[in-house]
């Protein structure tokens, strides 16, 4: 028989290993990227948050800030940003579908104080057929945010506007600090009766304001931070004082970007947990105990066991076969007088007994042969063929076997 047809050789080990270590590897991944695929995205999206580098993102003051030692975060979950030393200005970059409840839930979570909520404006997206850069975007409108965004338990009733204007710069003062910031065309306000104004806009309106009894803030239009500001020194130099001067208005220490209402926030879960510190040590120890155990159950320890034949092939075998056979028929004891027949046969050939001389005559012979005061064997094989069970047979051979052992000088 082949290989093959016998079973042995059916699978290269090689590739079987390889096999399953890629299956071990490629579902612990899986489960990864289920776990953490929103910290390990880019963001790079084309939309307005702090990791998007197109038009309407955050990411130029972000880096400009970071350049400037400002300390600054980005944060993923809806809970506390307060910490025992630091607490941030959070910067809030809704869209124009965020949900109210969304809104209050962040702003609850900060205590209601040192946020900073920066409106859209700006509806951008891809021309059909137009290659564009990774990232970008092509086209893009103006779009006035619905007022549902802010929510009227802690901005009370506002309205937001485009109001038509021309580009100009005006001069800002905030927390004792004085810059110049320039305006965007058809910039966009808020009003509302428990807003105070920080940046006026040039047709009515408030381009910045805060809310009378919190450190709340609303920046209504966000061309004066967004990477649109970044077209030239001027803007960017007057989007980082802007922010700064908040933040110090605000007694914050760092500034903190959210990321949840874009779409990158990360929920607790079991499994996520179970990837990010100081649970990963106990998921690498429970991986590496999965591997010993799969090693131990790969390694085998000596040869394969073959299967055995079912009757081997030898003298012993057959004899205990036949003996197997004898003992299931319950014939034991019909062999006594054949045992008692060899035992005298295999004592008179190898003494030499005289020839002639018949059963009762030989058992005679032997008797003479045997010390004074042991059993005949003449009495031994008159009585084994008369044993009536199998202890009293076993007792008589055993006596023959031992009269031959004696005079035979063998096993």
């Amino acid at each position: 028989m082949s290989k093959a047809e016998t079973g042995e050789g059916g699978f290269n080990p090689r590739l079987v290993i390889a096999v399953v270590v890629v299956g071990v590897i490629a579902f612990i991944a899986l489960w990864a990227l289920i776990a953490l695929g929103p910290q390990l995205s880019s963001g790079n999206d084309g939309r307005g948050h702090a990791l998007s580098k197109a038009a309407p993102g955050y990411a130029g003051i972000v880096d400009l800030l970071e350049r400037s030692d400002a300390t600054v975060t980005m944060e993923r979950g809806t809970g506390p940003v307060l910490y025992e030393d630091y607490n941030p200005l959070l910067v809030l970059t809704p869209t124009h579908r965020t949900r109210t409840p969304e809104m209050a839930e962040l702003l609850a979570a900060n205590n209601l104080n040192r946020t900073i909520v920066v409106l859209p404006k700006w509806i951008a997206g891809r021309i059909p057929g137009q290659k564009v850069k990774a990232g970008w975007v092509s086209a893009g409108f103006a779009s006035t945010p619905p007022a549902r965004i802010l929510p009227t338990e802690q901005f009370g009733k506002v309205e937001i506007k485009a109001r038509p204007a021309k580009a100009q710069a005006v001069a800002v003062q905030i927390a004792g600090r004085r810059f110049s910031v320039e305006l965007p065309e058809d910039v966009q306000t808020v009003e509302g009766p428990g807003l105070e104004t920080l940046i006026a806009g040039p047709a009515g309106g408030a381009v910045l304001a805060r809310t009378r009894e919190k450190d709340l803030y609303i920046l209504a239009d966000p061309d004066l931070i967004n990477n649109l500001a970044f077209a030239s020194r001027d803007k960017a130099r007057s989007a980082a004082f802007l922010i700064d001067a908040v933040a110090e208005d605000s007694a914050a220490d760092g500034i903190a970007f959210d990321l949840t209402l874009n779409g990158f926030g990360s929920q607790r879960s079991l499994l996520r947990f179970a990837f990010v510190p100081p649970f990963i040590g106990i998921t690498l120890c429970l991986i590496a105990a999965g591997l010993l155990a799969l090693w131990q159950a790969w390694a085998r320890f000596g040869p394969a066991l073959r299967p055995e034949r079912a009757m081997p092939v030898s003298k012993e075998a057959l004899i205990a076969n036949s003996a197997d056979l004898i003992k299931q028929a319950r014939r034991e004891l019909d062999g006594a007088d054949a045992y008692v027949h060899s035992q005298r046969s295999a004592i008179a050939r190898r003494l030499h007994a005289p020839a002639g001389l018949d059963a009762a005559e030989t058992d005679a012979w032997i008797d003479r042969h045997l010390p004074r005061g042991s059993d005949l064997f003449s009495a031994i094989a008159r009585r084994l063929p008369l044993a009536r069970n199998t202890h009293e047979f076993l007792a008589d051979a055993q006596a023959l076997h031992d009269i031959r052992k004696d005079l035979l000088r063998d096993s």
